[in-house]
């Protein structure tokens, strides 16, 4: 079988239609992800899940946005709620230790979910460092506002996901926390010096750089260039590969996104040119996916490595007692709730 597509794609709706199948078929992803419109009920996501490794042939990694509090597309009847980051946080400022096994428990209790209905890959955890007077777009979703208590979070929510067979996504690297717009609508430009910045957004980032997979912050960090680190080469290099020292696999943020200019096909072509390994776009119009797959190219060399390497961290589940893991983590979550 050839290497797959260098993009992620998103499909339209609850169940996989012929022409979406077919099209899979054809231009083989490298991964999928899902949200909300696509959720429906445990049954209906394993047959979605298992009809799209049908149409690549392989088991593709299949991705969601499950963090917890705003961010998190399997919602109740049928799946618990998780707290945002931040409450992880109010727990260890209380006791490190109990903050620490709260953040695991939770993450490991999200992979238990995804793993039941085919899902093996979460955009999680937030490394972004929230600062006074940003937009809220981040806020609570981050694991605290130290850094300290962030890197030790990310840390125990990473192996939580990890040893439930669930892939982690570090986001927004460098470090979206200082954004004053939302990205979704405009593009944010960061004006910290590059001391600063080392010093504090960068530094979760750097804690965490062998982390399989991480996701771009569509920003400009003003220091470095005048392009979105997205789209320039420079900035993935000087920043992400060499400075923070990252040399997982990086995927864009959703290539949607009003932050980035352009039509789909340039805008994969430009993230890939610059040195993004994977093309996420996440619409789930196939007109939209067609875009996407016209600009990207077949994996190979080391993003095809840094591929393989993220597909098997999905690979291995470790036994668990959840109903025990369950109680454990209401117990010390009441804390945040006092």
């Amino acid at each position: 079988m050839s290497a797959p597509l260098s993009c992620i794609l998103g499909l339209s709706s609850t169940r996989l239609e012929k022409v979406e199948a077919d099209f899979l078929r054809d231009a083989n992803p490298w991964g999928m992800i899902l949200f909300a419109r696509n959720v429906e009920s445990p049954d209906q996501l394993r047959k979605l899940t298992g009809d799209i490794r049908d149409a690549t042939g392989r088991n593709t990694l299949i991705f969601v946005d499950q963090e917890g509090g705003r961010v998190q597309r399997l919602r109740a009847p049928h799946w618990r709620a998780y707290p945002a980051g931040d409450a992880y946080a109010t727990v260890y400022r209380e006791s490190r230790k109990a903050g620490l096994r709260a953040c695991y428990l939770g993450h490991r209790l999200i992979a238990d979910d995804l793993r039941a209905v085919g899902i093996t890959s979460d955009c999680a955890p937030v490394l972004d460092l929230p600062q006074p007077g940003s937009d809220p777009i981040i806020s609570d979703r981050a694991l605290g506002n130290r850094v300290d208590e962030i890197i030790d979070m990310a840390h125990a929510a990473m192996s939580g996901l990890m040893v439930g067979g669930v892939a982690p996504v570090i986001k927004h690297i460098p470090g979206h926390g200082r954004a004053t717009v939302d990205s979704h609508k405009e593009l944010p430009k960061i004006e910290a010096d590059r001391a600063t910045l080392e010093a504090s957004d960068f530094l979760p980032f750097r804690r965490l750089n062998d982390a399989p997979m991480a996701m771009t912050a569509h920003a400009v960090y003003t220091h470095n260039s005048s392009s979105a680190v997205t789209i320039s080469k420079r900035s993935l290099t000087e920043l992400i590969r060499e400075g923070i020292g990252f040399d997982g696999l990086l995927m864009t943020d959703d290539l949607d996104m009003k932050a980035l200019q352009g039509d789909l096909t340039r805008k994969t072509e430009r993230a890939l040119n610059a040195g993004c390994d994977i093309a996420l776009q996440c619409s789930g119009a196939l007109v939209d996916g067609l875009q996407v797959a016209r600009g990207a190219v077949t994996l190979s060399g080391k993003a095809l490595s840094r591929a393989k390497i993220a597909d098997n961290c999905a690979g291995r589940v470790t036994k668990f007692d959840r109903a025990s893991a369950e109680a454990e983590f209401d117990m010390l979550m009441a804390t945040a709730s006092a």
